[in-house]
């Protein structure tokens, strides 16, 4: 894949034909920005620099085009509920998979795919990696936080076999490793793009389940549409709480939720709700309003094509990339090189701009907000 403009995630991974509907508060929903009148045009903070310089190379396998022999190598995937084709992380993390195969040379017979189900028992999750590690297969990849109970228990039962974990760690287990990202980054530049593309200065959020890991979506995109307009409403809505993932797999509750926000006057809406955000891109194009993909460049997802006139941009977040690298990492037994977490330094996290709606003005802002988060002088919080 050719690099972007700056602010794109930089990818030695080919793509072709997926990508994704995002992974991506104790009540159900709730409004921030009291000092705002619904209705009133954003009162812009004066935007950041554009940086004269490139961004930071990274120092990811995938974006360096480092390849390896792993031709004697059997890898596995244990995917989270979904599995490959959920048009969600998963499909990210298939991806990752998909090239490290072709790239290193594995066998067909040396790989293997296992998935989840809906709220399955822990038990059934430390079969599914105890089947993956007695079969032989080694390094292999759990994809999701689900696995890390799972992990505290079947890691030590099999010490020399290399695990990787998307969006957790275990801590005390040598062998595994934590593949985890900086949302809140992305979701700040998501919120920028918000701001600026709302008529009436009020935006939304739509979290699938009411858990840390979508929370730190919720406040990187608060912060970021409040550095751009401090005056911005912004509404939000969780599928379902904490204990129910079906929120990550339910495009009609998608639906209703981004409906019940739409109503209240958003119209600019950020889905971090796995497949249920199919349902918040046809509510988004039902009312004639927008939206912002999140984990991959959703415009050019075909699973939405139907409705991609409405998304402006899309935050990054490469997970393809990290499942990559961990296998490449772990056919050159050096795991040690993977960056202790992807975010926009390393282009691990980024944002897409496919569509033709954001203008070299905002193109410029995005970059100095960009460019002001790797250099410190912005820290997105990872906590609404």
């Amino acid at each position: 894949m050719r690099r972007p403009v700056r602010g794109t995630a930089v990818v030695a991974i080919a793509l072709t034909g997926i990508m994704v509907v995002s992974a991506c508060a104790k009540d159900s929903g709730g409004t921030t920005g009291s000092t705002a009148v619904a209705g009133a045009a954003c009162e812009f903070a004066p935007p950041p620099s554009s940086p004269a310089t490139s961004p930071a190379a990274s120092n990811t396998s995938a974006a360096n085009g480092d390849k390896v022999d792993g031709s004697a190598l059997k890898i596995g995937l244990a995917y989270d509920i979904g599995g490959r084709g959920d048009a969600s992380f998963n499909d990210l993390a298939a991806a990752g998979f998909d090239q490290a195969i072709k790239d290193m040379g594995v066998k067909g017979e040396n790989t293997r795919e296992l998935s989840a189900s809906p709220n399955e028992d822990e038990s059934v999750k430390q079969s599914r990696l105890r089947q993956l590690a007695r079969d032989g297969f080694n390094p292999i990849v759990g994809v999701g936080f689900a696995y890390t109970e799972s992990l505290k228990v079947v890691a030590p039962e099999f010490p020399d076999v290399r695990f990787g974990l998307v969006d957790s760690a275990v801590e005390g287990a040598a062998n595994v490793t934590p593949l985890v990202f900086a949302e809140q980054e992305g979701a700040f530049l998501a919120g920028v793009v918000a701001a600026y593309q709302s008529k009436k200065c009020h935006v939304g959020f739509v979290g699938g389940v009411d858990i840390p890991l979508i929370r730190k979506f919720e406040a990187g995109y608060v912060q970021g549409a409040k550095a751009a307009a401090p005056n911005v409403v912004v509404e939000k809505k969780y599928i379902t709480p904490a204990t129910d993932f079906t929120g990550f797999q339910d495009p009609a509750k998608g639906f209703e939720a981004a409906k019940g926000l739409i109503e209240k006057g958003a119209d600019v809406l950020y889905p971090a709700a796995g497949a249920s955000g199919i349902g918040v891109f046809s509510a988004v194009k039902q009312a004639g309003v927008l939206a912002i993909g999140c984990d991959a460049d959703q415009y050019n997802q075909p699973t939405l094509a139907d409705n991609r006139d409405v998304i402006v941009a899309s935050s990054l977040k490469r997970v393809d990339v990290a499942v990559y690298d961990f296998f490449n990492a772990a056919a050159r037994n050096d795991l040690a090189s993977l960056p202790k977490v992807f975010d926009l330094k390393v282009n691990g996290i980024g944002y897409a701009t496919s569509g033709g709606r954001i203008d070299a003005k905002l193109q410029g802002i995005l970059e100095g907000f960009k460019a002001q988060i790797i250099e410190g002088g912005i820290k997105v919080a990872d906590k609404p």
